[in-house]
């Protein structure tokens, strides 16, 4: 844990200088939540937030460029910096809320002169700790007339890392019930465990979770999903009864056993390959697509006819039952872009997790793949994806058995790379046809074929010499050429073109480690 006295000097001078505004007209300023907890845990805070007894109109009329559009009293105030993008301080004056009717929603906000007042309605007392110059309860004195207040055992908890509500589990719980997603949200981020207390409430009171809006559920499902660790998160939603309410699908694959190289059943396999994804920093689509790749297969299992089960060590293999998933990869797009939907993601979101989901199974045997399949599929989900699906192939893979790239996959990517790499070829000359003809008087045919070729030739040993005047300089001594001569350089530079071809491949080959 940091060293108190090291806090202040961690604090920006914009920041500093928001606070010192608010002190200088006679007003109290704690930067408050968040910023604070990041601070006395040794991190860099993303947002800063100021408490003040000053009320929005005061505020405003201190700053000149200011943002206030909200019913809570925040005010945001918009500071310049030299080198940077501009810097958003939100200053909220010192509230009381009153009864939550809609467990979403205060029905009442009233400004206070007290921050006790202010931090008692926070959510956990890990973001009830407010740091500053004016009069407090609880403070603990960290430099000169600095204070850190601390009025529910905040800095207790930051060194047990255990997450604990300010007060009742149960009020705080009922008064925002998107504060238990949060608490799996910040779980993970900081990695607390969450109290017993907590934990029970949650789980009784998970049901709520149904009033609070999709965009805002979908925000810190985002977050969850963003995380280090959004397997366990993901764990920790179901655990207490949350996923149910956000996405139920996913539930439908607890127990649904797999066959084939399968060592995870649809549930622990979906979980591991979007922890993969996870722990290669993937962004949010791919993660989503890990996710969501296999959520049609319990809708689409089915048993197989009986077959001998394979043997294990010399037996067979006891309970062995093989199932098939034709289609599951079409039921699981629609279900993916329902979710989606579902909960107000962006459509450009929708559409990319979508594809992926859809086109994940079209890399199942690379010994029956041709390359022109693989280019319609570059065609189909778009060159600027084709790596994207080949990560949440990749996710896929490892998922089964959590075997990092093996050689089927690899033998995935060298064909994706071969694939689009750009073909040796005379369209990489500096003239063409057109150009020989129109300005050079040289007739379309076969000797015009010749003669590109074997000007190829000249650029594939000299990549100096693709210029316009130097060929047309040699093609122009070419056309002079008898046809057998012609014909022969010809010949030799698309020989020394599919030459040079082979060996790219052979390197993109021993690249990933296929044969």
């Amino acid at each position: 844990m940091t060293n108190y006295q090291n806090l202040i000097s961690k604090i920006p001078k914009e920041v500093s200088r928001v606070t010192q505004t608010l002190e200088k007209a006679s007003f109290e300023a704690f930067l408050v939540g968040g910023c604070v907890r990041d601070l006395v845990m040794g991190k860099e805070p993303k947002d800063w937030d100021v408490t003040t007894n000053a009320k929005p109109e005061q505020i405003m009329e201190l700053f000149e460029k200011t943002v206030y559009e909200n019913a809570f009293g925040t005010v945001g105030v918009i500071v310049s910096r030299e080198t940077e993008p501009n810097l958003v301080i939100e200053i909220t004056p010192y509230r009381i809320e009153e009864k939550y009717s809609d467990f979403r929603h205060p029905d009442e906000v009233k400004f206070s002169e007290k921050l006790e007042d202010d931090l008692k309605r926070r959510d956990f007392t890990v973001n009830a700790l407010a740091l500053g110059k004016g009069p407090a309860q609880s403070i603990k004195d960290i430099e000169s007339d600095w204070h850190l207040t601390d009025m529910f055992g905040g800095l207790k908890d930051i060194e047990n890392k255990t997450l604990r509500t300010v007060g009742e589990p149960e009020k705080r719980f009922q008064e925002d019930a998107l504060r238990m997603i949060r608490a799996v949200r910040f779980s993970l981020q900081l990695g607390f465990s969450v109290a017993y207390e907590a934990s029970e409430s949650i789980a009784k009171n998970a049901d709520l979770i149904q009033k609070i809006s999709r965009e805002r559920v979908r925000d810190e499902f985002k977050k969850i999903i963003m995380a280090d660790t959004p397997a366990a998160g993901v764990l920790m939603l179901s655990k207490f009864g949350l996923l149910k309410h956000i996405i139920p699908e996913l539930l439908e694959g607890i127990g649904v056993e797999q066959s084939g190289e399968h060592v995870y059943n649809v549930w622990e396999h979906l979980l591991q390959a979007l922890q993969h994804a996870a722990d290669k920093n993937w962004p949010l689509e791919i993660r989503l697509a890990a996710l969501f790749h296999d959520i049609g297969k319990p809708k689409t299992r089915r048993n197989t006819p009986t077959q001998p089960p394979p043997t294990v060590g010399g037996g067979e293999r006891r309970g062995y039952k093989k199932y098939t998933f034709y289609g599951h990869e079409v039921v699981g797009a629609r279900m993916t872009k329902k979710i989606m939907e579902r909960l107000k993601f962006a459509n450009k979101e929708i559409e990319l997790t979508e594809k992926l989901v859809r086109n994940h199974m079209f890399f199942s045997d690379p010994e029956k793949i041709t390359l022109s399949a693989v280019r319609r599929i570059i065609v189909k989900v778009g060159r600027d994806n084709i790596w994207d699906l080949m990560n949440v192939r990749e996710c896929d893979r490892v998922g089964m058995r959590k075997k990092e790239k093996p050689y089927r996959l690899r033998k995935y990517f060298a064909m994706i790379e071969e694939a689009l790499r750009d073909p040796i070829s005379v369209g990489q000359l500096t003239i063409d046809g057109n150009f020989m003809q129109k300005e050079l008087g040289i007739s379309p045919g076969p000797r015009m074929g010749w003669i590109l070729h074997a000007l190829l030739e000249e650029v594939l040993d000299a990549p100096e010499k693709n210029t316009v005047e130097h060929l047309s300089e040699l093609a122009k001594s070419l056309d002079m050429l008898g046809d057998a001569e012609l014909r022969a350089l010809g010949e030799r530079g698309r020989e020394k073109k599919e030459e040079l071809e082979d060996e790219e491949v052979a390197k993109l080959h021993q690249k990933h480690g296929v044969d």
